[in-house]
C-alpha cells in the first residue's frame, strides 16, 4: 500500500494507507499524539525532508518526504503544457517565416535601385553603338594600320 501525498500550496496533506480510523503518527521520531486520523496535514511546509511514519494496531508505514513548496506556484497539467509548447513553435515559425519573406522582397528592391534605374528600362534600351574611332582590328584590314608605328618619346 502507498501513501497519498496531496501538495497545495505550502499545505502538505499526508494520507495513511491503514483503513483504521485510530492511527498514530511520527515525525521525524517524534510522536504526534494529538493526531488520530487517517491524514495529517502539515500547514507552511518550508521544503525540508521528513520522515514521517503511520501506525495502527500492528502495521506501521514509513514515507521519506522530500516535497518541494512554494506559495505562489500553479500546477499545469500535461495538456496544457503541450499547448502551450505548440502555440509557441507555431508563433516562432510564423515569425521566421515572415522576416524570411521580408528579407527576401527587400533583397530584389535594394539591387534594382542600386543603379539608379530600374532593370525592365536597361533591358528596353538597344545597345549603345560602338564609336568608329576604336574599331577592333579585323583580320582583312591589317593593312590599314600597319602605317603606324610606335612613337618613343
Amino acid at each position: 500500500k502507498e501513501f497519498l501525498v496531496e501538495i497545495s500550496g505550502t499545505t502538505v496533506t499526508i494520507t495513511c494507507p491503514v483503513n483504521k480510523d485510530t492511527v498514530t503518527w511520527e515525525v521525524n521520531g517524534e510522536k504526534k499524539t494529538h493526531l488520530k486520523e487517517r491524514k495529517y496535514v502539515i500547514d507552511n511546509h518550508d521544503s525540508s525532508t521528513l520522515n514521517v511514519s503511520c501506525s495502527a494496531e500492528d502495521k506501521r508505514y514509513e514515507l521519506y518526504l522530500n516535497a518541494r513548496v512554494c506559495a505562489n506556484c500553479e500546477e499545469l497539467d500535461a495538456l496544457a503544457v503541450t499547448g502551450i509548447i505548440t502555440a509557441d513553435l507555431l508563433i516562432t515559425f510564423g515569425v521566421l517565416i515572415l522576416v524570411y519573406y521580408f528579407s527576401k522582397d527587400r533583397k530584389g528592391r535594394a539591387s534594382a535601385t542600386a543603379g539608379g534605374q530600374p532593370r525592365g528600362q536597361k533591358m528596353q534600351r538597344p545597345p549603345p553603338v560602338p564609336n568608329p574611332d576604336y574599331e577592333p582590328i579585323r583580320k582583312g584590314q591589317r593593312e590599314v594600320y600597319a602605317g603606324l608605328e610606335s612613337r618613343g618619346f
